[in-house]
């Protein structure tokens, strides 16, 4: 059961941080505002947002300091606003948040300012934690081939609206994946999930269970090939999470992605392409202890 006393006193505490984003933040100060101890105040900022009070105190700065930069300021005085003191300073700790030098996560990074935090709504949506700005990936034209599922289902639009088909034969017990990788495979490991129905559709939704199709591979009977056209893609990671909440964490990250994130930037969906699930080794909660998968929505800019 969410607290909601609890979230509208970090709101207040996230909503400080955004305010003095360019000043050093002081972490006691923050849990007095709240009203509790350091010690107390850390563990509930992380159990609610899902990062540490000074990871996320950093990222939200260096997303800041990413949209100035898309916009054209120098690296120099970027740092020295957000209180990195150096070029190398700043680079280094953007490098260790994002895993990318600034001048590559500047390609891909979206126009808009990094959108405001609601706690309420987050939690609301279930998401597991904060789903931070997307990537703006340009990607060419690539195949995939599968294994379809149709379904009668009405009013199917995007990916996320498809039902929980996990249960059908052949993927529960992960048949029809060892049969993609051992007939086709793929140069990588991945897996697609695609909703092949036209919008106008409105009786039948149909799911594509999809791996890489390589140019230099044939393709077996009963398997659907799909190309996917060049596009430009917002690219959303899901909040780590524990696999028991990996499904909650995937439909919350949806919710948000389209009630919150669109409405909020200058783009929209690109109709001529398809939106889709992908799902690779950070899936695999055998592997690790937290969980996260992609979501891909092809965009273009508001006319």
């Amino acid at each position: 059961m969410i607290d909601i006393q609890q979230l509208l006193l970090l709101q207040q505490v996230i909503d400080y941080i955004e305010q003095h984003i360019q000043e050093e933040i002081d972490p006691e100060n923050l849990a007095n505002m709240a009203g509790y101890s350091p010690y107390h105040f850390y563990r509930v900022f992380q159990k609610h947002t899902g990062y540490t009070l000074m990871d996320y105190v950093v990222k939200r700065k260096l997303q800041y300091a990413l949209h100035e930069l898309v916009n054209g300021k120098k690296i120099i005085q970027i740092a020295m606003d957000y209180g990195f003191e150096t070029h190398a300073g700043f680079t280094k700790a953007f490098k260790k948040c994002f895993g990318s030098p600034p001048s590559f996560y500047k390609i891909h990074c979206p126009k808009s300012l990094p959108q405001k935090l609601d706690l309420i709504s987050i939690h609301q949506k279930n998401t597991g934690g904060i789903v931070m700005q997307p990537m703006i990936v340009k990607r060419p034209s690539f195949t995939v081939a599968g294994k379809t599922f149709p379904i009668n289902i009405g009013n199917v639009s995007f990916t996320r609206d498809a039902p929980a088909i996990w249960d059908q034969e052949g993927l529960a017990d992960g048949s029809i994946e060892r049969f993609l990788y051992q007939s086709l495979a793929p140069k990588r490991h991945g897996e697609y999930c695609i909703n092949l129905s036209p919008s106008a559709a409105e009786d039948k939704f149909i799911y594509l269970f999809a791996v890489d199709l390589d140019s230099d591979t044939s393709l077996p009977d009963g398997l659907t090939p799909l190309q996917i056209p060049a596009a430009t893609y917002a690219l959303f990671r899901t909040p780590l999470v524990e696999v028991e909440k990996f499904a909650s964490a995937i439909k919350g990250t949806w919710k948000y992605i389209l009630e919150d994130w669109f409405p909020q930037s200058s783009y929209e969906v690109d109709e001529d392409a398809f939106d889709f699930e992908y799902y690779d080794e950070h899936c695999h909660h055998w592997d690790y202890d937290k969980v996260y998968m992609e979501i891909h929505i092809p965009i273009k800019e508001r006319g």
